[in-house]
């Protein structure tokens, strides 16, 4: 009987032993063996990654004003991914929406999808609420940002938190799912409107620009903002800051735990531009006088540009971080285009042209020699008149002066068109200068080739037609100043600069573009002495009685130029007005091109704002100082500019200088119909797309529902209060 007991209790014994020992082998093999098999199934701690974009770098003038540059800026985003694994972590299906589009035969389709809106709202919008954090916003943006990135790229929420709603947030969040605040990068444009179309303007990050092996390296890609227009597009892998990496943890609830590490992201380079802010102001200042126009001031030993202005203007600062609809249709629907920039696009020339046609003839031997002016010149059984009744017999330095176009006529076709065409390639016409903005168009200067590819002959009337600047001729007042610069230093040919050089945040210079020569003059077989005899000829347009400038002579250097007034083929604005300027007269170091759209004379609309812009900078560097400032954007006007002065006297009293001043010839019955419309400029050229910022829909109008947030705890506070009673 005892026995029978005994084996019994050593059978269980041994039963529970070998049971243990199963249990001990099973977690043995679970826990040890096969642990990273398992562990990936048990929900836990998981880390993830997040790009963070560095700080642009700033823009700025040759004297390091600082034109442009990023302040701190916090922003609400939300992991639309984080947003759904919190929802199902309560719910056994996601909400669906069903929506409709047109696919490509135009046939109408539904498509149905996670309501992201919807999750939105029952996961992270009472939290939100509690805070005060809530904020109108597009919730059909949210759907097609969630349906193109399937919530890799976070969708920003808010962009204009305040340093306190920031703080607010770090202080009370106990971890609302899918919502994070970041400290941010947002462009600033200091002087607001100050040198818009060189600076241009900025676009949010866009996820599709960026390869799918850069993204591929975070779990989440926070992109960089990226320039569209002007020297924020073209220099914009200098100025992006390099990014850096922070690596998060979250707990199974997908909640952040805590920061594993973090590398800092680095600012871009600082990119020092060639103008002076100071000058730019006074440019721009001075070009408000008219409603459409554009300046450009070049130093002419070394090409660097000074100042470069276009009016009307724009705020760039509109586009940061998105601009509206109602700002983006205004700036697009204006009828005087604030987006065009004047000052690199082409129109006819004028009468400045006569400077490059004047040293072609120095490729010839057309500069000895003395053409009757006639009134102008029989070509076939059309007469091309002069804008005066008749100027005699003139040499070349005369007919500058007053700008006959009988001479003109006859001098440029004893030259020669290839003359022409071999003069005005040295001097950058008729091709982009290569300046790092955008936006820039080559102009023309027609020839044999090109007129034959129109379907025309070329006859002597054509070349008379590019010695006075009209017909298909075209030139920018970027091209015409550069040229200004060329006559007045003796002959040598500098390709126009913008950049000076880009420096990183410790000093290091890591690109500079040094002046480049792109031609002499006096080794294409022209010597000084014929330069001079042009020069001379701009000196007494200004400075000699019946010159057509007279209103332009300064008292405070001396001043020489070249007046144009071209008609064109719009009967609304029947001619455009030019001024070329140099100064001083031996070694200049201006050269200025103005050109006014709709202005009555180049000696009448456009000479004063030259003299006016030429005045100051001299006076500048006598020590007048000069604030730079934030100025509005210019508003464009469409009226007629006859006169333009900037003293208080009358305009009556310059209506003696005027009267030398040229008109437009009316040359319509030599331009061939099919090339009279290259006259009408586009209105807006070709514009980047900007971000613009969607309007609110209804499902997104919930900016009135946020709770009053409750203060923070703050022990003793009471006891302060006390005190300071």
């Amino acid at each position: 009987m005892v026995t029978q007991f005994r084996v019994r209790l050593y059978l269980l014994a041994l039963l529970v032993l070998a049971g243990f020992s199963l249990l001990v082998y099973r977690l043995y093999q679970i826990q040890v063996v096969e642990h990273e098999k398992y562990a990936a199934r048990v929900p836990g701690s998981k880390f993830e990654s997040v790009r963070i974009p560095g700080i642009r770098g700033e823009i700025r003038d040759r004297n390091g004003i600082t034109l442009v540059d990023s302040t701190p800026n916090y922003e609400l985003r939300l992991d639309l991914r984080e947003l759904v694994n919190a929802y199902l972590k309560d719910n056994e299906t996601l909400p669906k929406y069903t929506w409709e589009r047109f696919d490509s035969y135009g046939q109408r389709q539904k498509k149905t999808e996670t309501d992201i809106v919807k999750i939105f709202e029952e996961t992270a919008f009472k939290g939100l609420q509690d805070l005060g954090l809530l904020a109108d916003y597009s919730a059909s943006s949210m759907r097609v940002h969630y349906r193109s990135t399937r919530g890799v790229v976070p969708f920003t929420y808010r962009r204009d938190l305040s340093f306190k709603e920031f703080a607010r947030f770090a202080e009370n969040n106990i971890g609302i799912p899918g919502v994070t605040v970041t400290r941010t990068g947002r462009r600033r444009y200091l002087y607001d409107s100050l040198a818009s179309h060189i600076l241009g303007y900025m676009n949010l990050a866009d996820i599709d620009q960026v390869p799918k092996e850069k993204r591929d390296e975070f779990n989440y890609y926070v992109g960089d903002d990226y320039g569209v227009m002007g020297v924020e597009k073209t220099m914009d892998h200098y100025l992006q800051g390099k990014p850096g990496k922070l690596v998060i943890e979250k707990d199974e609830k997908g909640k952040i735990v805590g920061e594993v590490s973090r590398t800092s992201a680095m600012p871009g380079s600082d990119v020092f531009l060639t103008i002076d802010a100071r000058l730019q102001a006074v440019t721009e200042q001075s070009l408000r006088k008219v409603g459409r126009g554009a300046a450009v001031v070049i130093d002419p030993q070394t090409g660097d540009i000074l100042s470069i202005a276009s009016v009307p203007s724009f705020n760039p600062n509109v586009f940061i971080p998105e601009v509206s609809v109602n700002d983006w249709k205004r700036y697009t629907e204006d009828p005087t285009s604030p987006m065009f920039s004047r000052a690199v696009n082409p129109y006819a020339p004028g009468s400045t042209c006569k400077i490059p046609i004047a040293l072609a003839g120095c490729l010839s031997d057309s500069w000895k020699y003395r053409f009757a002016c006639g009134g102008g010149a029989h070509y076939g059984n059309k007469f091309m008149k002069c804008w005066s009744s008749g100027h005699g017999s003139v040499d070349v330095s005369s007919a500058i002066k007053v700008s006959c176009n009988g001479f003109f006529y006859r001098y440029a076709n004893h030259t020669g068109i290839r003359n022409i065409q071999t003069m005005t390639n040295l001097l950058g016409m008729g091709r982009k200068t290569g300046i790092k903005i955008t936006g820039e168009n080559p102009g023309n200067i027609p020839n044999p080739e090109w007129l034959r590819m129109q379907g025309l002959l070329w006859s002597d009337a054509f070349t008379a037609l590019v010695s006075i600047g009209q017909g298909a001729t075209e030139a920018s007042p970027l091209q015409m100043a550069s040229v200004t610069a060329s006559a007045s230093n003796g002959g040598r040919v500098y390709r126009p600069r913008i950049i000076k050089k880009v420096v990183e945040k410790n000093g290091e210079i890591v690109w500079e573009e040094p002046p480049e020569l792109k031609a002499d003059l006096t080794k294409e077989g022209i010597t000084a002495e014929q330069i001079e005899v042009v020069k001379r000829g701009m000196w007494r347009v200004v400075n000699e009685g019946g010159g057509t400038a007279g209103r332009a002579k300064s008292d405070f250097t001396v001043l020489s130029g070249k007046t144009g007034t071209a008609q064109t083929a719009n009967p609304v604005q029947p001619t455009n007005a030019w001024f070329i300027a140099f100064a001083p007269y031996d070694e200049p170091r201006y050269a200025v091109c103005v050109f006014v759209e709709n202005g009555n004379s180049g000696g009448g609309a456009a000479s004063p704002i030259a003299k006016n812009i030429i005045d100051n900078a001299i006076l500048m560097e006598q020590g007048r100082e000069i604030e730079v400032t934030a100025i509005p954007e210019a508003i464009g006007r469409t009226d007629r500019v006859m006169s333009v002065t900037f003293d208080s006297s009358s305009l009556d009293a310059f209506v003696l200088a005027d009267e030398d001043a040229e008109s437009a010839v009316d040359v319509a019955a030599f331009v061939p119909e099919s090339l009279q419309e290259r006259n009408y400029r586009p209105m807006n050229g070709v514009l980047a797309s900007p971000t613009i910022k969607p309007n609110t829909d209804s499902r997104g109008q919930v900016g009135g529902m946020n709770a009053r947030p409750k203060p923070a705890f703050r022990p003793f506070q009471w006891l302060k209060r006390k005190n300071q009673r």
